[in-house]
């Protein structure tokens, strides 16, 4: 039996699908997952990294040298795509990672902008959403650090493909770039995921399911990447 975290992977996998010789950011363990998938099936050419000044296969063994200059190339020019995380997330696909309530008098202080305003204007960025919550999927983010397509005008390679959260799929694939509820995975409803959401999906009148893992994929999955069952800790269905 697929388990939900293992959806998850696939979902996140599909974000790099097609993207060619590009650099792959994932920040979490089942992205990170996903992107080495990826790599080992229907992304032959995608690029990972330590973090540091090196090219890694899938299985983390070097193999080659990327040096700071340029990966900032890399960074500034559209060629990465990265995978960040959303403490909140609007209709939009604004983010906020650095702080609950006004910026002046926080409720709750968290990372930081960091590196959102860069990723997020100069390539392409989706997110992982672990815990999707109206908590998480807001009307409004209390601070933007991810910038979304309402903020975008003139960023040349601006994109957000996607964004997946542990009950579905979300895009942006409608006139006004407003999100839009792309796939459900198994057992989960739309109205479950309209729930769980603090604004109005778009939602078609068939939503369909979240593909299923090959039995190629899931054997990689599950022997290959992550064998002792890590992507459990995230998605623990």
């Amino acid at each position: 039996m697929t388990t939900r975290a293992e959806y998850c992977v696939i979902a996140c996998a599909e974000a790099w699908r097609d993207g060619g010789e590009i650099l792959a950011s994932p920040m979490g363990l089942i992205p990170s997952v996903g992107a080495r998938l990826a790599r080992l099936t229907f992304a032959p050419d995608l690029l990972l990294t330590d973090g540091e000044a090196t090219l890694v296969r899938p299985d983390g063994t070097a193999e080659g040298w990327l040096p700071y200059r340029q990966h900032l190339e890399l960074v500034t020019g559209g060629r990465r795509l990265v995978m960040m995380g959303a403490s909140q997330i609007d209709r939009y696909g604004n983010q906020n990672i650095s702080c609950i309530g006004d910026w002046a008098r926080p409720r709750r202080q968290l990372l930081g902008v960091r590196g959102a305003p860069v990723n997020t204007l100069n390539n392409p960025t989706s997110y992982w959403i672990p815990k999707h919550s109206r908590r998480v999927f807001v009307e409004r983010v209390d601070m933007v650090c991810g910038v979304g397509y309402d903020r975008a005008a003139g960023a040349r390679h601006h994109r957000v493909p996607r964004v997946v959260s542990d009950l579905g799929v979300f895009d942006f694939a409608t006139p006004d770039r407003a999100m839009r509820l792309a796939s459900v995975h198994p057992g989960v409803t739309v109205e479950q995921v309209q729930e769980a959401t603090g604004f109005a999906l778009v939602v078609a009148d068939e939503v369909p399911c979240t593909r299923e893992p090959t039995a190629a994929e899931l054997r990689l999955i599950r022997e290959v990447l992550d064998p002792g069952n890590t992507r459990a800790r995230e998605v623990p269905l």
